[in-house]
């Protein structure tokens, strides 16, 4: 039996993480709910025949080990007695357990590290309550409007979409950016800079009148903790996601949400502490793929740098469902102070990444670019990542089990931007109204008008 092991690097200890704490165990007793999250994903055939495997697999593996263990016990027993007594018998049953040990340790080996590999690469279960349609996103709440009809009626779609407005009133600049940086860079200037200095202050005030802690993560790790939280550099459609430092085993982070879950990596948490644990990180954030698709190329809804707000959880597990619908709820409240037309979807299963059981997104109705538009997602991610990064905690009866992630967005600045731009525009007044939440944090202006 050949084997081919890959990314051994990504599965074995380092020294800044354990590997994986996978259950293999668990996944062979619901092999079928894996097998059902996986179609229902969408994903690749190849992680159905990855989850094959290790069904067909793991009892050779178990079968080998087993075996091995025996020959093991075999010769430590023959050790002791040619100790007393050296007969030629012995010393020829101790040469033939050991041609026979060596290749079954390196089939088990092998084995156990392909089992292992295609056992990390498998997505998490999907949460009960996750539509059952693959590509059906269901519309839970509306924010400021009644219907998608109602909102793309109370600003039909127009021709000024942001980025005409935002270069009028001198509030961003593209063209500059696109000769310094490249396409998809911009310089945010004046009350465009304001505004989203604003928007970051507005949101973490609320965050910590919540319980929040505030974090002040940094924007580049290492890119085994990427790896760990389950972001990956090409994404289904290999796709350049990630920006990884030359010559070096680091990378840039695409969200807060990344260092903020590392923030507890290889812990065991006392059965005293208190959860849910909360962080709200602001950090710039950096995506790779900005317009790979040829898709939102134009102005600040997909670019390769931004300011992210994000909300990051550490939990049990029993109170996850209820700490989800939570950070839901919090991410509305901000949409509504801010006046903006939205829609609240539980996302369908084609939109969710491997971590995630769950994730509810906000998008926005803007006008200008004739479509709604992600404003915020949050998700529960079970223990997907917490067995990855290495954190435990202690029960009370002294058990040690991992705990669960959530994260979720708090402020996603550039698209924030996008649809207030879009949906406070005046073309008679050539003025943008500010929402009256943000006006302290903008010297007390009501408006944005031609810098």
């Amino acid at each position: 039996m050949t084997i081919q092991v890959r990314y051994l690097s990504s599965i074995k200890n380092s020294s800044i993480l354990l590997r994986p704490q996978l259950d293999i165990t668990s996944i062979l007793a619901n092999h079928e709910q894996f097998k059902n999250s996986i179609i229902r994903r969408k994903l690749p055939p190849s992680t159905l025949d990855d989850l094959q495997f290790i069904i067909e697999n793991r009892p050779k593996q178990l079968e080998l080990t087993s075996k091995i263990s025996l020959l093991r016990g075999e010769r430590s027993k023959l050790g002791a007695q040619i100790q007393k007594e050296k007969r030629s018998s012995l010393i020829q049953r101790l040469s033939e357990i050991k041609s026979e040990l060596k290749p079954l340790e390196s089939i088990a080996k092998s084995l156990t590290e392909e089992i292992y590999y295609k056992s990390e690469s498998l997505p998490n279960l999907l949460h009960d309550s996750v539509p059952e349609n693959p590509d059906e996103n269901i519309i839970t709440d509306f924010i400021h409007c009644e219907s998608e009809a109602h909102a793309e009626s109370l600003k039909p779609k127009t021709t000024y979409d942001h980025k005409e407005i935002a270069e009028k009133l001198n509030i961003v600049e593209f063209d500059v950016a696109s000769r310094i940086s490249g396409s998809s860079w911009y310089y945010l200037i004046g009350d465009g800079a304001l505004l989203e200095q604003a928007l970051i202050q507005y949101s973490l005030s609320k965050a910590r009148k919540r319980g929040y802690k505030m974090v002040i993560p940094p924007s580049i790790v290492r890119s085994e903790i990427i790896n760990a939280c389950g972001f990956k550099p090409q994404d289904q459609n290999n796709e350049k996601q990630v920006y990884v430092l030359e010559d070096e085993d680091r990378s840039l982070t695409g969200t807060a949400e990344i260092p903020l879950g590392a923030l507890h990596s290889s812990t065991v948490f006392p059965a005293a502490t208190s959860f849910p644990i909360k962080y709200v990180g602001v950090s710039r954030s950096y995506r790779a793929e900005a317009g790979a698709s040829g898709k939102d190329t134009k102005g600040l809804y997909r670019v390769h740098e931004f300011t992210k707000v994000e909300l990051f959880h550490f939990t049990e597990e029993a109170n996850s469902d209820v700490e989800l619908e939570e950070i839901k709820q919090f991410q509305m409240e901000i949409i509504n102070e801010l006046g903006l037309s939205a829609k609240v979807m539980n996302m369908a299963t084609s939109d969710l990444g491997a971590p995630a059981m769950k994730k509810y997104d906000i998008e926005a109705w803007m006008p200008g670019r004739g479509n709604w538009g992600e404003l915020t997602s949050s998700s529960n991610c079970g223990d997907y990542q917490a067995r990855r990064l290495g954190i435990r905690m202690h029960s009370k009866d002294q058990k040690v089990s991992h705990v669960t992630t959530l994260n979720g967005t708090c402020m996603a600045v550039p698209r924030v931007i996008v649809a207030i731009i879009e949906q406070f525009y005046d073309p008679q007044t050539e003025s943008i109204t500010i929402p009256e939440v943000l006006r302290p944090y903008m010297d007390d202006k009501s408006v944005i008008t031609k810098n």
